[in-house]
């Protein structure tokens, strides 16, 4: 997926990742924005999120995992995590992962990343 940097939106400033039939029709993906590696996850409504891709519990890529609605499931010991949140739903994760905001303009997705890491 390309990065390509846009004009910043006020506090944020967003980043284009990828066309949006670039993403998977429903599940995840994996990216790297400004050297921080996210997971972009295409919901079964149609809607895009951007996490950390990296479980809290275990460091491994949640974009390996499986999707649930709006929750990611850590495909070695299935720590869930709200894609909407970062909150963790199922255990053993009890550490939060950081999600980021996404914004679709015509067919282009964009990321703006969070401070949180």
């Amino acid at each position: 997926m390309s990065e390509q940097q846009t004009e910043p939106d006020t506090a944020q400033r967003f980043v284009r990742v990828c066309r949006l039939d670039e993403l998977p029709a429903v599940g995840a993906a994996a990216a790297e924005i400004e050297g921080r590696r996210v997971a972009l996850v295409h919901t079964a409504e149609g809607e895009v999120h951007c996490v950390d891709d990296t479980c809290s519990h275990a460091n491994v890529a949640l974009s390996e995992g499986e999707l649930d609605g709006c929750t990611l499931e850590c495909w070695l010991h299935g720590s869930r995590f709200d894609l909407r949140t970062g909150t963790p739903t199922g255990p053993p994760a009890i550490t939060p992962i950081a999600v980021h905001t996404v914004r679709i303009e015509g067919d282009d997705v964009h990321v703006a990343l969070s401070e949180e890491s």
